[in-house]
C-alpha cells in the first residue's frame, strides 16, 4: 500500500465513516478541490484499496437479535471437501463471515439469526446436514463491546 499517500489515507478515513459522501464533500472535509480529489478517489479504486461501497443495517431493528460465533471442525481435509464445505456455507444467509483458521478448529462462523429457536434450525438443518464436519462449538454474543468496520489509516 506504499502507493498511497496522507491525503489518499485521509480520503479513506472520511469514506469509512460516510461512504455516502459526493466528491464535492470529501473535497471540503480533507481541504482539496474537486478534481484532484475525484481523481484521488478513481486511482484508489482502481487499485483494488475499496472492496464495495455498503449500507450497514441495525440488525437489531430488523429483529437478528442472536449472534453466534461457531468454531467448526471437518473430519478430513481434502481440497474437494474443504471446497464443498465453503460453497456450502457461502450459500447460507444466516452465515455473515466465514473465516478458514489455523488453530484447534478449521472455520469460524459468525452466524446471525432472529432467536435461538432460528440457531437451533440453522444448526441442525443447514449447518449439521453438510457433510465432513467432525464438531461444532458455539458461542454467543451476550453484548456487543465494540463493532467496527473502519481501518486506523492515519
Amino acid at each position: 500500500m506504499d502507493t498511497l499517500d496522507k491525503t489518499d489515507r485521509r480520503i479513506l478515513e472520511v469514506l469509512q465513516r460516510n461512504a455516502r459522501l459526493n466528491t464535492k464533500e470529501i473535497a471540503h472535509r480533507i481541504g482539496l478541490s474537486v478534481t484532484p480529489t475525484y481523481e484521488r478517489l478513481k486511482k484508489i479504486e482502481k487499485l483494488g484499496v475499496i472492496k464495495h461501497y455498503v449500507t450497514i443495517l441495525d440488525g437489531e431493528k430488523l429483529g437478528k437479535t442472536t449472534t453466534a460465533y461457531c468454531n467448526v471442525s471437518l473430519q478430513l481435509h481434502s481440497k474437494p471437501l474443504l471446497k464443498k464445505f465453503e460453497a456450502a456455507i457461502a450459500g447460507m444467509e444466516e452465515v455473515m463471515e466465514c473465516y478458514h483458521v489455523a488453530g484447534t478448529y478449521d472455520y469460524l462462523l459468525k452466524v446471525v439469526v432472529n432467536d435461538m429457536r432460528n440457531y437451533q434450525h440453522f444448526l441442525t438443518n443447514k449447518l449439521a446436514a453438510i457433510e465432513n464436519i467432525a464438531q461444532v462449538h458455539s458461542s454467543f454474543v451476550m453484548t456487543e463491546i465494540k463493532h467496527t468496520t473502519a481501518f486506523g489509516l492515519v
